[in-house]
């Protein structure tokens, strides 16, 4: 008959086994950037970081995408892909610094292989570009560096239509289009899917009911969302084709209210105001989505950590340990 101690130690090792797989199945969403073009020291421009398992993956790479990556602690060559919605400069902006400060020796870079990306057609167009403007930079750092000329290269997958562009150890990332207005093309949104987790990133759109079809039942949806008083419009009407590029808080509710999923996340915050107009508040842009959206709802910030398990959990990831 086996001793008691065996028995004790036999579950002990189930139980780590079974946390251990838990763990693993679980994924963990960073909003490293949720503002907009203003050059704001903590609301930087668009990126968001999602780690499934082993894969850690960035959807777009706004201005400080990398500042915010090297304050989790995570060294830049820990990205193993990126992913581009659409080429505004406020979604790419932070691209060249993630890739050549990512190449560099000491702990925060180390990356030893081509960057990989994947984005709508034309994206070659922007890496082909960056390699020409860097190329001094990387002539003199390579033999003084002792770097590999390779890793400072890109590796680059385009698309052109919707469907499934990245399954590798488990984790799906699904391409689909999106309106981010009439010459603003391509430019698209991304479902991730791992172990029976989601999260879906919308990218820059308008109302588009797309995303609700390509969301239903997600664990997490990421909306783009626009405010702005009716007096500011009255007083500034260029401004009006901003807002006409991006989606207000009542029309994100129908999306979030049709794809019903278990939370619903703000980012990239368009919050227009002028002189004498403030900006719409977080309270403000709840209680407008409330009027057609009454499920779970957090207004993201830089940092905020979301990770998707049986329960979902928010926290500040600046602050370890603090659940929000």
């Amino acid at each position: 008959m086996k001793q008691p101690r065996y028995w004790i130690a036999l579950v002990c090792s189930l139980l780590w086994f079974a946390s251990e797989m838990a763990v693993a199945q679980t994924m963990r969403v960073t909003l490293l950037g949720t503002g907009r073009p203003t050059p704001l020291h903590d609301k930087f421009e668009a990126a968001t970081l999602v780690e499934a398992g082993e894969t850690t993956l960035l959807f777009d790479a706004g201005r400080g995408a990398s500042i915010r990556i090297w304050q989790l602690g995570m060294p830049l060559s820990e990205v193993d892909g990126v992913f581009i919605t659409h080429f505004h400069h406020d979604h790419i902006s932070g691209l060249a610094d993630l890739w050549l400060t990512g190449w560099l020796p000491p702990a925060f870079g180390r990356r030893t292989v081509p960057l990989a990306m994947w984005g709508p057609e034309g994206l070659s167009d922007i890496t082909n570009g960056l390699q020409a403007a860097y190329q001094r930079d990387i002539d003199i750092r390579v033999p003084d560096e002792n770097l590999s000329r390779e890793a400072a290269t890109f590796d680059v997958t385009e698309f052109s239509e919707d469907g499934i562009v990245y399954d590798r150890d488990g984790v799906t990332v699904r391409a689909f289009a999106v309106d981010h207005g009439e010459l603003i093309k391509p430019a698209v949104g991304y479902r991730i899917d791992y172990a029976g987790r989601s999260v879906l990133i919308s990218g820059d759109t308008r109302y588009d009911e797309n995303i609700a079809r390509m969301g239903q039942g997600v664990d997490v949806l990421i909306h783009e969302v626009v405010t702005g008083r009716s007096a500011l419009y009255e007083q500034y009407p260029e401004l009006i084709n901003i807002r006409d590029h991006h989606t207000t808080p009542e029309q994100v509710g129908r999306i979030f209210a049709m794809a019903e999923p278990r939370l619903a996340v703000y980012t990239h915050l368009v919050n227009l105001s002028a002189p004498g107009i403030p900006v719409v508040g977080n309270e403000e842009l709840i209680e407008a989505t409330r009027e057609t959206y009454d499920g779970p709802l957090v207004v993201g910030h830089d940092l905020l950590g979301i990770e998707i398990g049986d329960t979902i959990a928010i926290f500040d990831r600046t602050k370890p340990g603090l659940e929000l």
